[in-house]
C-alpha cells in the first residue's frame, strides 16, 4: 500500500501539471492507457523473472534480491497499481511534449554548460591520474628556497664554531669539530615545511693532555654509553710550539689546571661528561660570542630552553624569515660514521652522564649516496616525505617509515624508483610496512646489516652484531601492537584518498 500512495502522489502532481497546460484526456487515450498498464504488467512479470534467475546466479545477493522479487510480486497483485504507473507515463510524456519548444534554448545552455563541464571533469581526471601532480605541491617552498636557507644555517654555525675555537684554543675545554649537517630538511626533504628546524651535530674531541674513554651502559633499546675522561702523559707526545709539559709531571701544570676553567671541573660528573653541562656551557658561549658576529646587526638571536642541546632562533630584519636550529652534540666512535649524541634515550628517564649512540651521520651519508647515483627524477624522497606527512603526531615514527625506505632503496634498484612508477613504489612502502607488523619485526638498517653501502664505515661490533628489532616491543605490549596497525590504517587510507583524489 505504501508503493501505492508513492504513485498516487506522483499522479497528482503531474495531473496538476496536465492541467496547467490545459489537457484533459479523452475516452480513447483512457483506453489507450488502460492497454498499456496491461502490457506493462507483462512486462513487469517478465523483469521477475530475470530477478529471480539473477538470485540463484549471485548467492551473495539472496536477502537483497528476495526483497526485491517480494516487493514486485505483491505489486503485480494490484493490477491497477500497474494502470496508474501507465496512466503517469503518458501524462508525463505528454507534459513533456508540451514544453519542449518552450525549452529548448534553456537546454542548449544547459547542454553546453555540461559538456564544459564534462570536458573539466576530465582534465580533472587526466590531472588525477598523473604521477607529476605530486611533485607540483604548491604548498611545497621550492627546492632553491631551501638549499639556501641551508646554506645560511651552516654558515652561521661554522662562524660561532670558528670563535669558539679561538675562545678556548689556550684552554682546557673540548675542541668543537665542524658541525655535520643531518636531519630530514639536509637530507632533502622534510614532513613539514612549517617551522622546519634545521638539525646539525658538533662533534667534540678532548682538549689537550686528556682522552675520552667510551664505556657501553644499558641497551635501552639501543647502545648507550658513558664518557670517561682521563687525563694522559704527553710527555712522550708532540706538542704544540712552545708547549712542552704534561699535566700528569708537571705540578706547574697541573696547578695551572685546576685553577683555571677545565672540562673536568666544569663539564663533567664524577670524571664522566655531563650533556646538561655542556649544552649550558655552549649555550652560554653563544650568547657571549653573537656580538661578534656581523649577523648580530640586522638578526635578532633567542636561545631557546633545553637541557641536552643548544636550540636557537634566529630571526631576520623585520622578522620576514626565522631560522630554528638545534644544535646536538656528539662524540665519534673511533673513525667511524656512528657518534654519541646528546639526544635523549627512549628510557623514561636519562642519566645527564649517558650518551645514547646515533646514526643520524650514517643516515645523511646514505641518502648522500643514493643522490649521486640516482637520476633527477628519482622519487624516494618524496615517497617518504608524503608517508611521514600522513603520520605526523601518530606512533609509527618518521624513523621507522625511513627504515623502510632505506631497506627498499637497497633491494629494489634506483631506475625503477622513476616518477612515472611513483604509485608503485608506493606500494611497496605499504606491503613491506605490513610484513614487518605482521611478523612484528623491522630490523634496524644499520645493525648486522649486509646491504650496507660500504662507502658507510661502521664499527666493527656494529657491523657483525646480530640484527636488532625496531618492533620488537610490539610482541610484549598489545596495546602498542594496536596502536601500530591502526597508524598503518590510517596511512593506507590517507595514500589512497591521495592517488584517488590528489589532496
Amino acid at each position: 500500500m505504501a508503493l501505492l500512495d508513492i504513485v498516487f502522489g506522483l499522479w497528482q502532481i503531474l495531473t496538476l501539471n496536465v492541467q496547467l497546460v490545459g489537457y484533459e484526456p479523452d475516452e480513447e487515450t483512457r483506453e489507450r492507457m488502460e492497454q498499456r498498464a496491461e502490457m506493462l504488467k507483462r512486462e513487469m512479470t517478465r523483469l521477475w523473472q530475470e530477478v529471480e534467475q539473477m538470485n540463484q546466479e549471485k548467492r551473495s545477493q539472496e536477502q537483497s534480491g528476495f526483497a526485491w522479487a517480494s516487493l514486485l510480486l505483491s505489486a503485480l497483485q494490484h493490477w491497477q497499481c500497474w494502470a496508474v504507473a501507465g496512466v503517469l507515463v503518458l501524462l508525463f510524456g505528454l507534459c513533456w511534449w508540451l514544453r519542449k519548444r518552450s525549452r529548448e534554448p534553456e537546454r542548449e545552455e544547459e547542454s553546453f554548460g555540461n559538456n564544459v563541464e564534462k570536458e573539466k571533469h576530465g582534465e580533472e581526471n587526466d590531472d588525477a591520474n598523473d604521477p607529476g601532480r605530486f611533485f607540483e605541491d604548491p604548498t611545497q617552498r621550492p627546492v632553491q628556497n631551501r638549499d639556501r636557507d641551508c646554506e645560511a644555517v651552516k654558515n652561521l654555525v661554522e662562524k660561532f664554531i670558528d670563535l669558539f675555537n679561538r675562545d678556548v684554543s689556550n684552554t682546557w675545554y673540548p675542541v668543537v669539530q665542524k658541525a655535520i649537517e643531518v636531519g630530514t630538511i639536509f637530507e632533502g626533504w622534510s614532513p613539514q615545511e612549517a617551522d622546519i628546524t634545521h638539525h646539525l651535530l658538533v662533534s667534540l674531541r678532548p682538549p689537550r693532555g686528556h682522552i675520552f674513554h667510551l664505556e657501553p651502559g644499558p641497551v635501552w633499546p639501543m647502545r648507550n654509553f658513558r664518557i670517561h675522561v682521563e687525563l694522559v702523559c704527553t710527555c712522550e707526545m708532540e706538542q704544540p710550539a712552545g708547549e712542552t709539559r704534561c699535566f700528569l709531571h708537571d705540578p706547574e701544570e697541573e696547578q695551572s689546571r685546576k685553577e683555571g676553567p677545565n672540562i673536568l671541573d666544569d663539564l663533567c660528573t664524577d670524571s664522566y661528561l655531563d650533556v646538561q653541562k655542556t649544552a649550558h656551557w655552549f649555550q652560554k658561549m653563544v650568547r657571549c660570542f653573537w656580538k661578534d658576529l656581523p649577523e648580530s646587526a640586522t638578526h635578532h638571536l633567542m636561545v631557546l630552553p633545553s637541557d641536552r642541546s643548544c636550540k636557537l632562533q634566529v630571526l631576520t630584519q623585520g622578522w620576514k624569515k626565522r631560522f630554528l636550529i638545534e644544535l646536538m652534540f656528539g662524540v665519534q666512535e673511533r673513525d667511524s660514521d656512528v657518534f654519541l649524541s646528546s639526544q635523549y634515550t627512549e628510557a623514561a628517564y636519562t642519566p645527564s652522564t649517558m650518551w645514547p649512540e646515533t646514526y643520524a651521520v650514517a643516515e645523511m651519508k646514505f641518502f648522500s649516496h643514493i643522490a649521486i647515483q640516482a637520476e633527477p627524477d628519482t622519487c624516494h624522497l618524496r615517497c617518504l616525505q608524503l608517508c611521514v606527512s600522513s603520520l605526523l603526531g601518530r606512533d609509527i615514527s618518521a624513523y621507522t617509515l625511513t627504515t623502510v625506505v632505506m631497506h627498499l632503496l637497497t633491494i629494489i634498484p634506483l631506475s625503477r624508483w622513476r616518477k612515472d612508477i611513483f604509485m608503485e613504489r608506493l606500494e611497496d612502502i605499504m606491503l613491506y610496512l605490513q610484513r614487518c607488523l605482521n611478523k612484528k619485526g623491522l630490523n634496524h638498517f644499520f645493525i648486522g646489516n649486509d646491504n650496507v653501502p660500504e662507502v658507510i664505515i661502521l664499527p666493527e661490533e656494529v657491523q657483525t652484531a646480530k640484527p636488532f628489532n625496531l618492533f620488537q616491543h610490539l610482541e610484549h605490549d598489545p596495546d602498542a601492537n594496536e596502536e601500530a596497525w591502526l597508524d598503518f590504517l590510517v596511512l593506507q587510507c590517507w595514500l589512497r584518498k591521495l592517488i584517488l583524489h590528489g589532496h
